[in-house]
Formats: structure tokens, sequence, C-alpha cells
């Protein structure tokens, strides 16, 4: 949480923009496992939002078994927290891009070998993807 806030987004409700944020940064390793995350006061001070909003964001990733409570200490990223987020994102990711479009590739008569070379040339970023 440094630097300036994040973007708050009218159309989710905050607790779980907080959920997000947080299960983002356990996802991409900016808070490891066994750090402790700000507490709900200290994220509705930097978010200016109410306590009580920023604690319902951090319970539910309590619930999710990816925080921690230590009494009297605070909250903290749990153990397996960070290989689990990547496992579950790994797979909605393949499910909601990859299969779309390997049966898009299908139905345009494309090979398993057609589809590879165009992310790879897409990956490279060289402006040409070539069918």
């Amino acid at each position: 949480m440094t630097g300036e806030p994040h973007m708050l987004d009218e159309g989710t409700p905050l607790f779980l923009q907080i959920a997000v944020q947080l299960s983002d940064d356990i996802a991409d390793g900016t808070l490891p496992e066994g750090e402790r995350v700000p507490s709900s006061n200290e994220f509705a001070a930097f978010h200016r939002i109410n306590p009580a909003t920023a604690a319902k964001g951090i319970n539910v990733l309590i619930d999710e078994g990816l925080l921690e409570k230590r009494r009297g200490i605070g909250m903290f990223v749990a153990a397996g927290a960070h290989e689990r987020l990547r496992s579950e994102r790994r797979l909605r990711f393949a499910q909601q891009y990859i299969e779309p479009m390997l049966a898009e590739g299908r139905r345009l008569g494309m090979d398993t070998d057609a589809m590879v070379s165009m992310l790879r040339a897409a990956s490279q970023g060289n402006g040409e993807v070539r069918q």
C-alpha cells in the first residue's frame, strides 16, 4: 500500500476491491507468504473508506484461507497462498482464454502449430501476426 491510493471502481463493491487488491498482491509476490498485511484501519485510512468495509474485504480472504489472523498481532499471508492463487488463476486463464481461442482456431481450420506460431509472433511484439 505505497504511493497513491488505487483508483476505486464504482461498479464493484469496495470490500471486493480490497479483496482483489490483496489477492493480486499475493499472487504477484508483492505480499509474500508470512508477511503482515495492512489492517482494516490502515486500508480504511489509505482509501478513505469505512473500516468495516475494509474488514469485510480482508475477511473474504481469511474465509478463503489466503490470510490468517494472529491474535494480537494482525493478519498475515497464509502459507501456500501464493501458489494456490496462481494455480487457480492459471486454470481460470485456460478456461477463459485458451480454450475459447483453441475452439475458434479450429473453426478457422488452424492446427495447433499455426496457433502457437501466432502466439509466438504476438509475444515478440513485432506487430505482425500471420496466419
